[in-house]
């Protein structure tokens, strides 16, 4: 979607162009009308001073004293040509033309009719006439032709001269205009951009809240940004509280069965009772806070460093099952960062790196990447983990991941490390997947979105 600097920008553009081109066009034409009326108004004057040169002889027909017949008519420029015909339209007089230009001057035009009009004679050669019919008082029937022509070499510069200078004006005024919106533009819109990068601070974990240093238009977005993000933080914080304050409040009835299961004050029947139930409450107390902690994806979350977390849980573990000397052939792509709680991924690859170290017999291999999803079409992180242990059974895997199913019920453990996970990755819009690893045990990947 294009930006509002670019959408203003091209509206401007537009409106701008509209405008500048009507207004050469109107500037335009009106010159070229101001000039055509000049140049009709000069050839106007030609023809009267035309017609005062003439003489009539003393049988009423009219003659060009001999003093202008031989040259150019009235030393006007040579570009200026004049003829006056009589009213059978034949020629009384003509002032001289280049070779082989034949003006086609009007003829037999009646009294006082005046005609104006444009001619081309050849590719290079073009005239405008001005041609009036005069008839003296005492011969009213006697009508002659008064023309003259100019060549057009003069007019059509100066008038093509103004229209380019003209359109070239308008160019650099509607480019000026352009630049000088445009830098309006950007410093008008700058606070937005300025928010913009903010928002990619606080998602990059480099800033906790947008400044307050926003105009009035914009103050109205942004404190309500930032109260959502404070609500969104305190929210959190508080839930985890109460989640602890619950986990800690479980822990001392809790104890308290389990340590009266200890003293065997009580029969063996319904000492068995007692211990199934406390190992459901267990069990359910377990998932269920670990399933309630979890987060999702948050846009305003700082992203998570895979490798590091990842090395801290592998040397965890190595010390917890030393007595394995487990062999961790770690792969994990430069750089890759997870999008989404912290809390989320560590319960990922605590449960999945821990039931590999569980499981295995001496070799876990874990690998982290960048994966694009064939069927979602969609880029995301695939974090698997395999091992050389037994491995779980095609008729199992439907199960593993239920609460309360393991796969070897000789190891401790509850059953509820896969279910935690399957539910961050539905709550994440990603897949849980278990098959036979190349080590002959399993492998369990866990595909994630980058945005869900």
């Amino acid at each position: 979607m294009l930006s509002l600097n670019a959408r203003v920008l091209i509206a401007a553009t537009a409106i701008l162009a509209a405008f500048f081109g009507l207004a050469g066009f109107t500037l335009d034409r009106s010159y070229r009308l101001s000039s055509e009326e000049a140049l009709i108004k000069r050839l106007e004057v030609q023809v009267y001073a035309l017609i005062a040169l003439a003489a009539i002889d003393d049988a009423g027909n009219v003659y060009m004293p001999d003093a202008y017949s031989e040259t150019s008519f009235l030393n006007y420029s040579p570009d200026t040509y004049a003829r006056i015909t009589d009213p059978d339209g034949h020629i009384v007089w003509s002032s001289p033309t280049p070779v082989g230009v034949n003006i086609p001057y009007k003829v037999r035009l009646t009294r006082n009719e005046i005609q104006f009009s444009y001619a081309k004679i050849k590719k290079d050669f073009s005239v405008a006439i001005y041609s009036h019919g005069i008839a003296w008082h005492d011969q009213a029937d006697k009508v002659y032709t008064f023309s003259v022509a100019e060549k057009l070499d003069d007019f059509s510069k100066q008038v093509n001269q103004y229209s380019r200078n003209l359109w070239v004006l308008l160019a650099g005024v509607a480019l000026l205009l352009l630049v000088v919106q445009s830098a309006i533009l950007r410093w008008g819109l700058a606070p937005l951009g300025r928010a913009s990068g903010e928002l990619i601070a606080i998602e990059a974990g480099r800033k906790l809240r947008l400044s307050e240093d926003y105009p009035g238009e914009l103050r109205g977005l942004t404190d309500n940004v930032n109260a959502l993000l404070s609500h969104q933080q305190d929210h959190l914080e508080r839930y985890r509280h109460t989640l602890g304050d619950l986990a800690h409040s479980l822990k001392t009835p809790l104890a308290v069965l389990q340590s009266t299961l200890d003293e065997k004050t009580i029969d063996s029947s319904s000492a068995k009772v007692i211990q199934e139930q406390l190992d459901r409450i267990t069990q359910i107390t377990e998932y269920q806070l670990q399933r309630a902690a979890t987060a999702g994806q948050s846009p305003l979350i700082a992203p998570v460093d895979i490798e590091q977390m990842l090395n801290k849980v592998v040397k965890s573990l190595s010390k917890v099952y030393v007595d394995k000397n487990v062999d961790v052939d770690i792969a994990i792509d430069k750089g890759i960062v997870f999008h989404g709680d912290e809390g989320d991924l560590m319960e990922v690859i605590g449960n999945l790196t821990d039931n590999a170290f569980k499981y295995c017999d001496h070799r876990v291999r874990i690998a982290a990447k960048m994966f694009a999803h064939d069927k979602k079409n969609i880029s995301g992180l695939l974090f698997s983990v395999e091992d050389d242990g037994p491995g779980v059974p095609d008729e199992m895997v439907k199960h593993v991941v239920q609460r309360g199913v393991r796969v070897d019920q000789g190891i401790s453990g509850h059953g509820i490390g896969l279910s935690v996970v399957q539910d961050i990755a539905q709550i994440y819009g990603g897949e849980l997947n278990i098959s036979c690893g190349t080590m002959g045990g399993a492998t369990v990947s866990v595909w994630l979105p980058e945005n869900h």
